[in-house]
């Protein structure tokens, strides 16, 4: 397998199509490291990744806020969508220009929360049970941050964190957490998965001293 894996690697030009289904069915996230379609590269910190279905995905939006939710993804498509088309940036230098994102301001759902006066923060979840993320509250209610749901104008993928992912658009992609299930509003930033081993909490596109190994997404 590791023999094929870096065979593939060489030969990734030869092995764009039909990427996506090959890295769903591996268990052992080996095909998450090869270039693929539209010159994304697939990247997660576990081996594998459990599916969500349409049906059975949930959002919980909790923390320092008034009132928590839960959304469906079927309650998600119904709040007003926004899309944007912003570079793909990551800090290993790889990029995808002009890439549509399509979802929910994260800003409305805060909103929708109510939070409160003592709250300073966003703490981010993931349903593969390891990664996290974190913003500001400034910066979480920027207008260029997303709950996506679509990208490149089609349902987002298992392989590029769906059915649902977080998407900060000034920020280099590992911000950005595929995966998204738990929003969590706290008094303080607490740093994420990678930015527990060094990497810039605050990840602006051409301002971050992240380390020239970061993750790609």
């Amino acid at each position: 397998m590791l023999g094929l894996g870096a065979a593939g690697v060489a030969a990734a030009p030869l092995l764009q199509r039909g990427v996506d289904a090959v890295a769903s069915r591996d268990p052992t996230g080996l095909t998450d490291v090869l270039p693929a379609g539209g010159a994304f590269r697939y990247y997660s910190v576990v081996a594998s990744v459990p599916h969500k279905s349409p049906h059975d995905y949930r959002l919980r939006v909790d923390g320092l806020v008034e009132r928590p939710a839960t959304y469906s993804l079927a309650d998600l498509r119904a709040e007003p969508q926004t899309r944007l088309v912003r570079d793909v940036q990551c800090v290993t230098g790889w990029r995808v220009p002009d890439t549509p994102f399509e979802g929910v301001r994260l800003s409305r759902l805060l909103d929708a929360a109510g939070v409160r006066p003592e709250a300073g923060a966003v703490r981010f979840t993931c349903f593969d049970g390891a990664y996290s993320e974190s913003l500001t509250l400034e910066q979480a209610r920027r207008d260029d941050v997303l709950v996506a749901l679509r990208m490149q104008d089609k349902p987002l993928g298992h392989a590029h964190g769906g059915p649902v992912r977080l998407y900060v658009a000034p920020m280099y992609f590992y911000k950005s957490a595929k995966w998204l299930s738990g929003i969590t509003v706290t008094a303080d930033v607490q740093p994420g998965y990678w930015e527990q081993e060094g990497y810039d909490v605050d990840a602006w596109v051409g301002r971050s001293n992240s380390r020239d190994d970061a993750p790609t997404t």
